[in-house]
């Protein structure tokens, strides 16, 4: 008896089941309106403590916050210039490229990396065997922690920030792609070999679209991290970038440049994330992955 791959695979000719035709995606307008109250909740929250001089746990004193216009028009002055017309007016796009491509880099060595590391350490058991207690070992360590020697043994400028977004970025990616080859399974190698694949078109052709849900996951949350270590690693010997700018306005107690900052750099995030989330979904057309 022959048997093929596509025989293995779910027959998606044939009529979906009525639970999955029940499982529907929400409407776009109801999927705002159920997000929406949360960050207009939060606004008047920060409104209120700013105006009326709110002290929360911690003893945060919401004082010396600016209220949520002030760092809107700052927002726009940042993006466009002409209302503070100060040194920072109109310097969004200079920063947010500048970290933008620091991210990339980062992000996308950590890519090249993890990826093909994790499907060979998925699939031999010795090689898992030699990395793992290392991998385990150095993963923990906080990328804070690396910066400053990173600073002195490459010193000052936009390296040193690429090999701390990938060292941010890289473990994310390994594990779930050693998760997500693991799990593959095992009668689809056995079809492949049945078949005549050989193995290293078998890792191409079985391993990774298999394994590719739990390698997007770990994708997304890399994308998450690398945008969290940026302001580390651009906080020192860097002009220009979002980073930067904070501890620029730190230094200033610029408490509403830090702010606008902080919203950037969180604005940027969710657009990678979701950029990231639509470059997967064209490469795999009706594959299902999580969004």
């Amino acid at each position: 008896m022959t048997v093929t791959l596509e025989a293995l695979a779910p027959d998606r000719s044939a009529p979906p089941a009525p639970s999955a035709r029940l499982r529907k995606r929400p409407r776009l307008s109801w999927t705002w309106a159920v997000a929406l109250p949360v960050p207009i909740l939060i606004l008047i929250g920060w409104h209120l403590g700013a105006v009326s001089g709110w002290v929360l746990p911690f003893d945060i004193k919401m004082a010396f916050l600016p209220t949520p216009a002030e760092v809107g028009l700052r927002l726009v002055d940042f993006a466009v210039g002409g209302i503070y017309d100060d040194s920072y007016s109109g310097t969004l796009w200079g920063h947010l490229g500048a970290s933008a491509l620091r991210v990339l880099q980062g992000f996308l060595l950590a890519v090249a990396v993890g990826v093909p590391l994790g499907v060979l350490m998925g699939r031999s058991k010795l090689l898992f065997r030699m990395l793992e207690p290392t991998v385990n070992l150095v993963r923990p360590i906080p990328v804070t922690a690396w910066a400053p020697l990173a600073l002195l043994l490459i010193g000052f400028g936009d390296r040193s920030t690429v090999f701390l977004v990938f060292l941010a970025a890289v473990f994310p990616v390994l594990l779930n792609t050693i998760s997500g080859v693991k799990q593959v399974p095992t009668r689809l190698f056995e079809a492949a070999a049945m078949l005549g694949t050989p193995p290293l078109q078998a890792l191409a052709k079985v391993v990774l679209p298999a394994a590719a849900p739990q390698i997007i996951a770990g994708m997304r949350i890399a994308m998450g991290l690398a945008w969290v270590i940026l302001v580390v690693g651009e906080t020192v010997g860097i002009n220009t970038g979002l980073g930067a700018l904070i501890t620029q306005a730190r230094e200033q107690s610029r408490t509403d440049l830090i702010i606008v900052g902080m919203v950037v750099i969180g604005l940027a995030g969710f657009v990678a994330d979701r950029l990231l989330s639509l470059v997967f979904a064209v490469a795999f057309g009706r594959r299902p992955i999580q969004t």
